[in-house]
Order: structure tokens, then C-alpha cells, then sequence
């Protein structure tokens, strides 16, 4: 099956995790900071990949489960995702895990969870980790 491209971005980053990353034309800069769990001096004076990361999953599995709510008769109008993004070590590598967290108030949690599930084969981020990124879908 041929893709057919609809948009791309570009971010550039100079410095790695402690130094500054923009999207194309400036439109958004951000200091990068280590967090101190992996030795650096401070969370608070940036962002790290992984929350970038969990940002941009969360938006995008949220849009998923509004494309379909309809199909599995849910109104999604209240829905709230959190993606956790979890950086792990190994002995020699590193890394991710992640949990999608779906909340929609009012509906029935048998059909949210199905709900996800779908969400879950038709979101990019979740297709470009499929395979990558142990992923746990939870209904709270």
C-alpha cells in the first residue's frame, strides 16, 4: 500500500538532551534539560524527549478515539488520554515503555476499552511503536 504524505515538520536540535530544539522557521523553541534522574542538574529548566514524546502520543490517540467513538457509540466529547512515557535501562541500552490512559465519563467501560483498543491500530504513534514499545491500554 503506496503512502500518500499529507504534512511533515522538521525540529532541529543542538546540544541533545540539555540543549535547545526548534520546530521549522522558529515557530516554537524549547530548552532541553536533562532530568536528574539521569544525572542532570535540573527537570524544571526544560523538557526531555520522553515528555515531548507523551505530548505529542497523548494528542494524537486522542484524536484516534474521537475519529471513532461514533462506531462503538460512545460520546467522546468528555474524553481525556494521558500517555505515561517510562525511559528504562538495561545493561547495555536503553529503553521506553509506555501506558495509554483512556478516561471518558458517563460511558460504559466495556465499550471505551474496545474503543482504545481501536484507537490503538489506527493512531500513527501507536503504529510507528507497534513491535518497539511494550504498551499497556488502561481505562480509568
Amino acid at each position: 500500500m503506496a503512502l500518500t504524505p499529507l504534512m511533515t515538520t522538521h525540529a532541529t536540535t543542538k546540544g541533545g538532551r540539555d540543549g535547545r530544539t526548534s520546530l521549522e522557521g522558529g515557530k516554537m523553541v524549547l530548552g532541553m534539560s536533562l532530568p536528574k534522574e539521569l544525572a542532570g542538574a535540573s527537570a524544571t529548566e526544560g523538557m526531555n524527549p520522553e515528555q515531548l514524546f507523551a505530548m505529542g502520543w497523548s494528542s494524537c490517540y486522542g484524536q484516534a478515539i474521537l475519529a471513532l467513538a461514533n462506531k462503538h457509540g460512545v460520546d467522546a466529547s468528555r474524553a481525556s488520554v494521558t500517555c505515561v512515557v517510562t525511559l528504562n535501562k538495561d545493561e547495555t541500552s536503553f529503553a521506553l515503555t509506555a501506558e495509554l490512559k483512556v478516561s471518558i465519563p458517563g460511558e460504559d467501560a466495556d465499550k471505551v476499552k474496545a474503543l482504545a483498543e481501536d484507537a490503538h491500530s489506527i493512531c500513527p504513534y501507536s503504529k510507528a511503536t507497534r513491535g518497539n514499545v511494550p504498551v499497556t491500554l488502561t481505562v480509568i
